[in-house]
């Protein structure tokens, strides 16, 4: 029958059990007497540094970084950042991390957007130089031909040419022996023209 009492005394105890945890937010009392037995004129936050004059076994004397001087117990004191501290340190470090961040990405829109309009632009030349490229190849191919057309070509005349030259040549001559002609007969006649 004891048994069964405990364990209907127990049993709501364990249905109604919650989690929880010890807090990490510890007040340290800053005291004037070397024992700590006097009340706390200084309350110390958890993270709190401080400089150790002397200390024994219990307790401690103490400095704060703003000259206060004072007397604490040694059970309180780590020679290691608390968890606290450390945590606020990274979420600051963290959130300046993220502003530089956020700046840097700021300060780099402007360039950025630079960059990649002279890449368009970069592209666009480089577009038009292929074109020019092709040009100048077509360009040079037909050179080319032309100057093995002349070569071929390089004496001689087209037939219209040659044979208006040649009735030039004919008219010319003919003109010339007339004239000859002439200018012997009177030579030989003294100069009376016979024919």
């Amino acid at each position: 029958m004891r048994i069964a009492f405990l364990l209907g005394l127990l049993l709501p105890a364990s249905l109604l059990a919650e989690t929880a945890y010890v807090t990490d937010n510890l007040r340290l009392g800053l005291h004037r007497a070397i024992d700590t037995s006097d009340r706390a004129f200084r309350t110390l936050e958890s993270g709190q540094q401080l400089e150790i004059i002397s200390r024994d076994r219990n307790y401690a004397q103490v400095e704060l970084p703003d000259g206060t001087p004072g007397y604490v117990k040694v059970a309180y004191l780590v020679f290691d950042k608390p968890a606290k501290l450390i945590v606020s340190e990274t979420q600051a470090e963290l959130e300046s991390v993220r502003k530089e961040l956020s700046d840097l990405k700021a300060a780099f829109a402007a360039p950025a957007a630079t960059i990649e309009s002279l890449q368009d632009r970069l592209r666009q030349k480089q577009d038009e130089l292929d074109a020019s490229d092709a040009n100048l190849q077509k360009a040079v191919s037909e050179n080319d031909s032309y100057r093995r057309r002349y070569e071929q070509a390089r004496f001689s005349l087209p037939v219209s040419w040659v044979a208006i030259a040649m009735g030039v040549c004919l008219l010319a001559g003919f003109l010339a022996s007339l004239w000859w002609t002439d200018h012997r007969s009177r030579k030989r006649h003294g100069g009376v023209r016979i024919y």
